[in-house]
């Protein structure tokens, strides 16, 4: 559990971020915390390098609800400064330091309940690892891991997640695949230093995917250079697409060609744009003509296929009405909220019924 978050076994893949905002900045760095707790975000990891970080941190949980993980590096005083207040500690085996040091905040975790989450890093390994492999592997993350392991389970502490990432994605996935079939505790995916925004998201989506796909996983983290808002997104992208969860809008549309009817592609960014504060579970097919339109139309709850000289309006797959192309947003808008709004009526009515 991180905080009131279940991680591992049949719960949730749950989806999380960072916050870049200077951790000494309350003000900002609560807002940024709501932020991405609007986008969807299950779980909020904030860096807490020092005593000074470790003093706002403290006053940042009392102002928010999302469970907090407290980022520790090199000083494991710090891990213990905050134990009480934090709902999870991260640290890193690469820079930690010697068993006692750990022992001292398996301690701390065990007095305060709370779990750790051991992050191996391809950059940060272990000077004898580094020497002994010569770069980064699979195989180097692992033995990192594992040793992180030995000394959890000699004292006995159970209550941990493992991270094993790498920016380069065949480490990665080979290194998640090798320790899921060596300890039974969740394991927190994710490529590290992914890149920009578009690379970042294409690296982060191929990774996270197969990993995925194959069963290994629990919770993920996108690393993008760009606003951690973005990462809660590509987060739920990658498991809507998967089928996994699945919250807010899911549009599917066609790329577009000389056959479309109206303009697809501005329709699309439009109206993606103006459903963002949309939660609720919807699915919408935009398709341009009438090829393949009826047929994904008929699939969504809304759809929208191309045809002239209006464009055809498909309601929960049956024909509704014709929708010239000027009007196309502003209807497609309406009835998606109309139609989330008559879903939580019918919901009411049948929780008020049983």
């Amino acid at each position: 559990m991180v905080g009131n978050i279940p991680v591992g076994g049949n719960n949730p893949i749950s989806i999380q971020s960072m916050t870049n905002t200077d951790t000494c900045d309350v003000v900002s760095t609560v807002n940024q915390i709501k932020d991405l707790e609007s986008a969807g975000a299950d779980i909020v990891r904030v860096s807490v390098p020092g005593y000074d970080e470790a003093n706002a941190f403290k006053e940042i949980k009392k102002a928010v609800n999302i469970p907090l993980v407290a980022d520790i590096h090199f000083d494991y005083k710090i891990a213990l400064e905050v134990a009480d207040t934090a709902d999870c500690l991260r640290i890193n085996p690469g820079n930690i330091g010697k068993e006692e040091r750990i022992r001292e905040v398996i301690n701390a975790a065990l007095h305060n309940n709370v779990p750790i989450r051991v992050g191996v890093n391809a950059g940060s390994l272990e000077k004898d690892l580094q020497k002994k492999y010569g770069e980064p592997n699979a195989d180097a993350l692992v033995e990192s891991a594992l040793r992180h392991v030995e000394i959890l389970d000699k004292f006995n502490f159970d209550n941990y997640k493992m991270s094993l990432k790498a920016s380069n994605i065949e480490m990665t996935v080979e290194a998640y695949r090798k320790i899921s079939k060596l300890i039974d505790q969740p394991l927190h995916l994710g490529i590290t230093e992914a890149g920009s925004y578009r690379a970042g998201t294409v690296k982060s989506s191929i990774g996270i995917g197969m990993l995925l796909t194959e069963g290994i996983g629990d919770t993920i983290r996108i690393s993008l250079a760009s606003d951690p808002v973005d990462e809660i997104k590509i987060g739920w992208d990658i498991l809507k697409s998967l089928n996994i969860r699945s919250r807010g809008v899911k549009i599917i549309a066609c790329p577009s060609c000389s056959r479309q009817n109206f303009n697809v592609i501005n329709v699309v960014n439009e109206l993606e744009e103006r459903l963002e504060d949309i939660s609720d579970d919807i699915e919408i097919a935009i398709i341009g003509c009438y090829v393949n339109g009826p047929g994904e139309s008929k699939a969504a709850s809304i759809g929208l296929t191309g045809a002239s000289p209006k464009n055809l309006l498909y309601i929960d797959g049956t024909p509704n009405k014709k929708i010239s192309n000027d009007d196309l947003v502003n209807e497609l808008e309406k009835q998606v909220r109309k139609k989330i709004s008559k879903n939580k009526t019918e919901s009411e009515q049948i929780i008020l019924r049983s």
